[in-house]
């Protein structure tokens, strides 16, 4: 007979259930579920148009060793570690923690069973949705063996959850994601629905070709992507020029039997965006780190939920999205050889400037910011009547097709916000105001500038 104190004999039987449990149970639960999910992809691939790939639905701990174990990585950390003094051990641990930080691992449940729900719920509770211009033919053109890439301007954190829902019939999107993503357990969604974390200012030579590298294995491997070439959210309404971090990433290095790459331009507008007052004041002091605070967040959602109670509760106005005609990546680099990416970056974002759509709010605050002066009804609008003449149809949406509805409407959410006023039978802008009802003139404002060109 051997006797032990109870604790140890506790301690004993804990260590023999947890050795079992991992060595027998788990995985046997593990298969079980793995062979469910494989099921239900099979049956979702069915009926989208462009099935999820295999690289997509690898296991997150596979495909961190198989980053890091990449020929490229490993040239990588012996660079670092030559270049810093330091052993090659510890690059590696440095290469391990970016690749655990960057790789997702994508759920088809939580990105088709909860994400799809939630955004399409969200989207249509805030704003009345519209597709604004969609070339189904074209988009139907694309090779099946080809990596799509949706390349999209960015006006708001809702972008995600937009074009997240609008996308889910034909693939599921793998967005770059910034800082702001790595709140916990807001990390833990987003990585669940495939996002990969970057840090978009980072000056770490081995972090940037982790990251290269990661990109480059995605695209190889037929991953739908979504990026914001302009790399953060507009501080003044308009478009800002490319920065080509994460698209030289997709094009540079590419082996000669790469499969194509296609751009799909991808163009939003809003009536309201949610974050345009933290936008414009950042704009104005030329800071970019700025955060919303959870206490403004948190009001927001009790005075909606306040309205919503009392019935009271309006959509926040039109919200649009227009997907433009595909840019072959073989295609380009056949019609300009030898070009940098620069010129992809300029090509691509002349194409989405051309898909952005037009609204009641932007429309009614280019018209009261040109004017300067407070105008009645009438002749606001006279005034978008010969605006909306300058207009290809494809990216104007005219509610209910009647200018004077229009006119309505973009009043009515900007005299809501106190952004413009109505007295006297004349609608003018609040002073303070002109930077806010500037920035939603500015969405718009490059179609005018082309306009003016062609007339010339």
């Amino acid at each position: 007979m051997v006797e032990m104190p109870l604790w140890a004999l506790s301690l004993l039987v804990a260590f023999a259930a947890v050795t079992f449990a991992s060595h027998f149970l788990f995985p046997s639960v593990r298969w079980f579920f793995r062979r469910r999910m494989e099921r239900a992809v099979a049956r979702l691939n069915e009926r989208l148009e462009r099935p999820i790939e295999p690289f997509k639905l690898a296991r997150r701990h596979d495909m961190i060793q198989r980053l890091i174990y990449d020929p490229e990585v490993s040239r990588a950390i012996a660079d670092h570690a030559k270049a810093e003094g330091i052993p090659e051990n510890v690059a590696f641990e440095q290469a391990k923690r970016y690749a655990r930080e960057i790789v997702p691992g994508f759920s088809a449940t939580a990105y088709f069973g909860v994400a799809i729900r939630a955004a399409k719920w969200l989207s249509r509770s805030l704003y009345r949705v519209r597709l604004a211009h969609f070339d189904e033919e074209a988009l139907a053109r694309v090779d099946r063996k080809a990596t799509v890439v949706f390349v999209m301007n960015h006006r708001s954190n809702m972008d995600y959850v937009l074009v997240t829902w609008l996308a889910a019939e034909r693939s599921a999107l793998s967005y770059a994601v910034g800082e702001w993503a790595r709140v916990w357990p807001l990390s833990r969604l987003i990585k669940a629905m495939g996002a990969y974390f970057i840090r978009r200012k980072s000056r770490n030579d081995l972090y940037r070709r982790v990251l290269a590298r990661y990109v480059r294995m995605a695209t190889d491997g037929g991953v739908a992507q979504a990026v914001f070439p302009e790399g953060g959210l507009s501080l003044d309404g308009g478009l800002a020029p490319p920065r080509l971090g994460i698209l030289k990433y997709i094009v540079e290095g590419r082996a000669g039997d790469a499969r194509d790459v296609v751009f799909v331009p991808v163009a939003l507008n809003y009536d309201r965006v949610f974050e345009d007052r933290i936008l414009v004041a950042a704009g104005q002091t030329g800071e970019r780190r700025f955060r919303a605070r959870i206490s403004v967040v948190g009001r927001f959602i009790v005075k909606q939920l306040w309205l919503w109670l009392r019935r009271r509760y309006h959509r926040h106005g039109y919200a649009a999205v227009s997907f433009g005609a595909p840019v072959s990546l073989a295609g380009f680099e056949a019609t300009h050889p030898g070009a940098p990416v620069e010129v992809l970056g300029d090509l691509l974002m002349q194409r989405i400037g051309q898909e952005v759509p037009v609204l009641p709010v932007p429309l009614v605050a280019r018209a009261l910011e040109e004017e300067g002066a407070p105008m009645t009804r009438e002749g606001l609008e006279a005034r978008l009547a010969a605006m909306v003449g300058q207009l290809p149809q494809t990216v104007l949406h005219l509610p209910r097709e009647d200018i004077a509805y229009a006119v309505e409407v973009g009043l009515r959410n900007l005299t809501r916000r106190k952004i413009v006023t109505e007295a006297g039978g004349k609608v003018a802008m609040v002073p303070e105001q002109r930077p806010l009802l500037a920035y939603y003139a500015r969405s718009i404002a490059h179609h005018f500038c082309n306009c003016s060109k062609d007339d010339a």
